[in-house]
């Protein structure tokens, strides 16, 4: 395909004399607009000169888990883009139902010599797996870093958002809205970022709505992460009478949605859902979903510093980088139904503390409630907190869009 001078130019925000100098190697351009302009290129589909193109400096894996949710798309691209910036190849390497695993997948990048690889939801995410297979890695001399999940026994930098946090957020924004019924849906309790959601579901509703932890468990609803899943795990909420649904991704959401309308139940004016991650294009579902935003960008910029800086010899201490994550308000939430009990088709008091919430109603009134604490995660055994979560979080005014 010939290169029209004219659409590099516009694409890239300079003259055409511009671009000119950049294809011909001629010198007098910044070495920001030349990288503009080679990013035109690569926008428009046009191949970049022989001279002009870079040499790899390395091979580097990403391992995901699938590419179905697409929050794991989302990560793909910020780190290649990253990885890319940085002069190395990005090779995806994704599992399969069926196809290859973790292991399968490591093993063949391992056989094509990169330089490092990042993991996505592995299985150092998995309590119940084997954590060996990541000091195998290590004594193979093959960098690694691990974003999303947490174990003491694996020596590499982890990368995570704040999940505790995370689910605090939803919960306070709920209360916020009226409701007092409110449920958690998330995935397999193996899991360590189902582990911390469920502790800070517990600490919120304690601090906010005074249930304890047995009665907190009792909300609480295991399922797969998927539409399907969400779908199920919010059914049996609803079925006990949950006027909200907190879901531990946007595609559980999704589902919860569905499960309300398969009830006849509005959402957002009978029952609210909220999401986590802030997908793309989550934002124009119907309705828009409100969701608590993972901070993708800073995340994936995060795991590839602290990679190429074990690739360069420096390795970073064993620790975790968390980051604070963000209540994005849309169309899925609204205030609590005031008959609450008879819209969700529900007894009131069958909900865990339900005979107390008519009691406790007036006292937690939103109108006030201004700022409402939102505890910052302690660092874990071996790990650290290297994002600063804000002390108060505003209920009244979150990201809104």
């Amino acid at each position: 395909m010939t290169a029209r001078l004219a659409d590099i130019a516009a694409q890239a925000g300079v003259s055409e004399a511009t671009v000119s100098r950049v294809l011909n190697g001629k010198p007098g351009v910044s070495a920001t607009t030349r990288q503009s302009v080679l990013a035109a290129l690569d926008v428009l589909g046009y191949e970049r000169p022989v001279r002009l193109r870079q040499r790899s400096a390395g091979l580097v894996g990403l391992i995901t888990p699938e590419l179905e949710n697409p929050i794991f798309p989302a990560f793909a691209q910020v780190i290649g883009q990253a990885l890319t910036r940085q002069g190395y190849t990005p090779v995806l390497a994704t599992q399969t139902p069926g196809g290859s695993t973790e292991d399968e997948l490591t093993e063949m990048l391992v056989d094509r010599g990169v330089a490092g690889i990042i993991f996505v939801s592995g299985l150092h995410a998995d309590t119940s797996a084997d954590m060996q297979r990541y000091a195998r890695l290590r004594g193979q001399g093959v960098p690694f870093v691990l974003i999303n999940g947490f174990s003491p026994r694996v020596q590499a930098p982890f990368v995570s958002p704040d999940d505790r946090a995370a689910v605090h957020l939803a919960v306070t924004h709920l209360v916020a809205l009226g409701h007092r019924r409110i449920g958690l849906a998330l995935g397999p309790r193996r899991f360590v970022p189902v582990q911390r959601k469920i502790e800070g579901f517990v600490r919120a509703v304690h601090e906010q709505l005074g249930l304890d932890a047995a009665a907190a468990e009792r909300c609480i609803e295991h399922s797969l992460y998927s539409l399907e899943g969400g779908q199920a795990a919010a059914g049996a909420l609803l079925d006990r009478g949950a006027t909200a649904v907190v879901c531990a991704s946007d595609m559980m959401a999704l589902g919860a949605i569905r499960a309300a309308r398969q009830r006849g139940l509005d959402v957002p004016h009978e029952v609210s859902v909220v999401g986590f991650d802030d997908s793309p294009l989550i934002a124009f579902t119907d309705p828009p979903l409100t969701t608590i935003r993972q901070p993708v960008p800073a995340m994936g910029q995060a795991a590839v510093r602290a990679l190429l800086e074990e690739i360069g010899g420096t390795p970073a201490p064993h620790s975790e980088f968390v980051f604070h994550p963000e209540l994005v308000v849309r169309g899925s939430t609204a205030s609590a139904p005031r008959a609450a009990g008879a819209e969700a088709g529900a007894d009131a008091d069958a909900w865990p503390g339900g005979a107390a919430d008519a009691a406790t109603t007036e006292s937690r009134s939103p109108s006030k409630r201004t700022k409402i604490p939102v505890p910052s995660t302690p660092p874990l055994a071996g790990g650290i907190l290297t994002s600063t979560p804000r002390s108060t979080q505003d209920v009244a005014n979150p990201v809104r869009e």
